[in-house]
């Protein structure tokens, strides 16, 4: 039987990381797949180009599918900047529910210079981007989510009220 896939969407720096770890000490039993983490076993020198993402996003929903079919509540924590990756996974993971994490690009810029704990994450992404690099939302489209279970303001909302809103989906939707 598989179990709850909860993936966690938005700009880099929009709250995932956070959210994830505030629902990991809420809901203990839940697994975490960072594509930070992820990206670095898979591509250790990381090009961020397209067919290198495709294959890293494809990688992910397999490993979360997995998880999923074997019991696991899994938490994904990634950007996914292409809409094609999360529609994998909701096609091929009957739990699979999708968070929008709606934030403004200034803030989310904001936050991802005041990080200390990048959890994985590369430092000025932001900076890289207007530099060329391919961050989602500068030099590399986000598709956003066209109908998420849930979509949250993050940069109105403080992380305890994220967190407290996801939590209300998941039991309603797996009331483990």
């Amino acid at each position: 039987m598989s179990s709850l896939v909860i993936w966690l969407t938005g700009l880099p720096g929009s709250g995932k990381s956070t959210l994830a770890d505030g629902l990991r000490n809420r809901f203990p039993d839940f697994v975490i797949l960072r594509m930070d983490e992820m990206r670095k076993i898979v591509t250790p020198s990381p090009t961020y180009s397209e067919e290198e993402r495709d294959m890293v996003y494809r990688a992910l929903v397999f490993t979360a599918k997995t998880l999923s079919d074997l019991g696991h509540r899994v938490i994904i924590d990634a950007t996914a900047n292409r809409r094609k990756w999360r529609d994998l996974a909701r096609q091929l993971i009957p739990g699979f529910r999708e968070v929008y994490l709606k934030c403004s690009p200034a803030s989310c810029e904001e936050r991802e210079k005041a990080r200390t704990d990048t959890r994985g994450a590369p430092r000025n992404i932001y900076q890289k981007g207007r530099a060329g690099s391919p961050v989602p939302g500068i030099q590399a489209p986000y598709e956003a989510p066209l109908c998420p279970e849930l979509a949250l303001e993050t940069d109105t909302l403080t992380p305890e009220e994220a967190v407290s809103a996801i939590a209300g989906l998941i039991r309603e939707k797996d009331p483990l």
